[in-house]
């Protein structure tokens, strides 16, 4: 009985890390300029990346450790400037991001360095990355309404039962809808997946604007939270050799295009639950399985992105802003509830939130820089 409650979490585990998600890995490596053989490589590389890593993790630790590709990464992505070497100039960065949670593996001030940034500065930061994704439904209810009204009811709806299941639910709404525009369900000419090798462009605009952000992003809102809700359930694997391992896997899938790869919070927490294996020594399965089926979805990510392509207009950022909504919502208020940082997170979230680009770098790190400028001279004047 146990074994198959393990499988079935990992089943539900898998559907809602790729399905919930997979719109925003994708709007992010089309923002960095992948084509289509190049964004299906990265979907696939990124998918095989989380699973392999959390069954590794699983099973050499015994622990249920979930893994996924960075969502707050890939929103970062979404929502900024393309590098001038193109999609080469993006994957130098996801390189240089994962050699830097490896770093952090090893060397532990590296980590205290990633989180000396207030979390409220850095959670508006993300709050601002994500505003602008987030207004593309509501966008659509005036540019293509079916597509808007479809997409916002489908997951609102959803969501008033189950909040879990309301951005896959609302991913089927959008295959109905390529279906109704299309008159049948396109297909590519082969199902399976081919890897595109890109080779990496380094820069220092690149490392400024894109890997010193991913890593930050990923380290504050995906690893560390990952770690915590381990500890929590009471867990308590080594975390250096975590970051090493899910640093290395973004290593080596960065020139497929995969964006980084991270420690998982939420499906971590599901594979963690009594629901996941009556014996806790054993629900380390559910994160085993959970990475079996998220290989096995990689696979086909090339069918994913053909059938995204062949969506109505904007089915695709509206799918991509009613999944951020959730998290924008849980960013931007924890951004603001403390008084202490309110000012200097609110000057991040509207700066970022701005668009603004400045020597080639996006306003993602001039948020960053301004709201953490400002929270120091707060902090000097109160002494």
């Amino acid at each position: 009985m146990g074994g198959i409650q393990a499988l079935a979490t990992g089943f539900v585990v898998a559907i809602v890390g790729f399905f919930s998600s997979f719109p925003i890995f994708l709007a992010g490596v089309e923002a960095m300029g992948a084509t289509a053989p190049q964004a299906s490589s990265a979907l696939m590389a990124g998918g095989v990346a989380m699973g392999l890593s959390g069954i590794v993790l699983a099973l050499w630790f015994k622990a249920p450790a979930s893994c996924a590709w960075s969502t707050p990464g890939a929103a970062l992505l979404a929502g900024s400037a393309a590098d001038a070497a193109g999609f080469s100039g993006a994957v130098g960065a996801f390189l240089i991001a994962g050699a830097l949670v490896v770093v952090a593996g090893f060397w532990k001030p590296l980590v205290r360095l990633a989180q000396a940034i207030p979390g409220p500065i850095t959670l508006a930061m993300l709050s601002g990355v994500l505003l602008p994704i987030c207004f593309a439904p509501f966008r659509a209810l005036a540019e293509a309404p079916v597509v808007g009204a479809v997409i916002l009811l489908t997951w609102f709806g959803v969501s008033r039962v189950s909040r879990l299941f309301a951005v896959p639910a609302t991913v089927l709404a959008a295959v109905a809808l390529v279906i109704w525009w299309n008159g049948t369900l396109p297909m590519p000419d082969h199902i399976l997946t081919p890897p595109v090798w890109v080779t990496p462009t380094f820069s220092l605009s690149a490392l400024i604007g894109l890997a010193l952000p991913l890593f930050i992003v990923t380290m504050a809102t995906q690893n560390v939270p990952g770690v915590a809700v381990l500890k929590t359930n009471g867990y308590t694997p080594p975390t250096g050799k975590m970051f090493v391992t899910v640093g290395a896997a973004s290593i080596l899938t960065a020139p497929f295009g995969a964006i980084a790869n991270n420690l998982a919070a939420i499906t971590a927490a599901m594979c963690s639950d009594e629901n996941a294996h009556p014996d806790k020594a054993q629900r380390y399965w559910a994160a085993v399985w959970a990475g079996l089926f998220y290989v096995l979805f990689s696979v086909f990510a090339a069918v994913v992105t053909f059938v995204a392509a062949s969506a109505p207009p904007m089915t695709m950022s509206a799918l991509a802003g009613v999944a951020l909504l959730p998290v924008f919502m849980t960013s931007a208020s924890a951004a603001l509830k403390d008084e202490d940082t309110r000012e200097a997170a609110a000057l991040t979230f509207v700066l970022t939130a701005s668009g603004l680009t400045l020597f080639g770098i996006g306003s993602a790190v001039w948020g960053l820089l301004l709201g953490s400028l400002v929270h120091m001279l707060n902090v000097w004047r109160r002494r």
